[in-house]
């Protein structure tokens, strides 16, 4: 058990049988009354950001979440098969459980949450950033820059990324996984 005052960010906590990450928290000492933390929380399975309030002192159940390496092999009908890069132990994710699945490829690290105590997978997250190549864009006008103006593009994944008029087909561009924006072109 912890109490609010061990709250720390991207720590999990178990309410009434579910599972909640800690994404922001602020501890409120008013003039007036007793002290009390106000915290944003995440439903793990969800993804549901929700507001909850908690009295100074409450002891709260933490849930042990381990954090470990895995690498992309392939999908298939069971979901995406996954293997630990020091154990070679395999392992399938539904794709619900992977963060930004859209942009993942063969050989691609990811990290994904374990449960340390039931060793389930919670949820699996790619970084921040990814290189992809364009595999098809209209090309774009010549001179037709004077506005900020974005083109659809597909990457070697599948998905689609908003990207400037002067990316063409076979160039590498650098990818946001969590918003899918685009982030800048990658020079050779």
């Amino acid at each position: 058990m912890a109490s609010t005052a061990d709250f720390r960010n991207g720590m999990c906590l178990d309410i009434d049988g579910t599972y909640y990450f800690i994404v922001e928290f602020l501890h409120v000492k008013p003039g007036k009354g007793p002290a009390f933390v106000r915290t944003k929380l995440k439903n793990v399975t969800t993804g549901r950001v929700i507001d909850k309030t908690w009295n100074s002192g409450v002891k709260v159940e933490e849930v042990r979440i381990e954090r470990r390496p895995y690498q992309f092999l392939y999908k298939d009908e069971l979901g995406y098969n996954f293997m630990h890069p020091e154990t070679f132990e395999q392992i399938s994710i539904p794709g619900e459980s992977i963060s930004g699945v859209q942009f993942l490829k063969e050989g691609d690290m990811v990290e994904a949450m374990v449960h340390a105590s039931s060793e389930t997978i919670l949820t699996c997250e790619l970084p921040a950033h990814v290189v992809l190549t364009v595999t098809y864009t209209e090309p774009g006008m010549k001179g037709d820059t004077a506005t900020n103006t974005l083109k659809p593009a597909t990457v070697e994944t599948g998905a689609e990324v908003r990207v400037p008029l002067f990316i063409g087909e076979g160039e590498k561009i650098e990818v946001d996984t969590r918003d899918g924006s685009y982030v800048g072109r990658i020079r050779e």
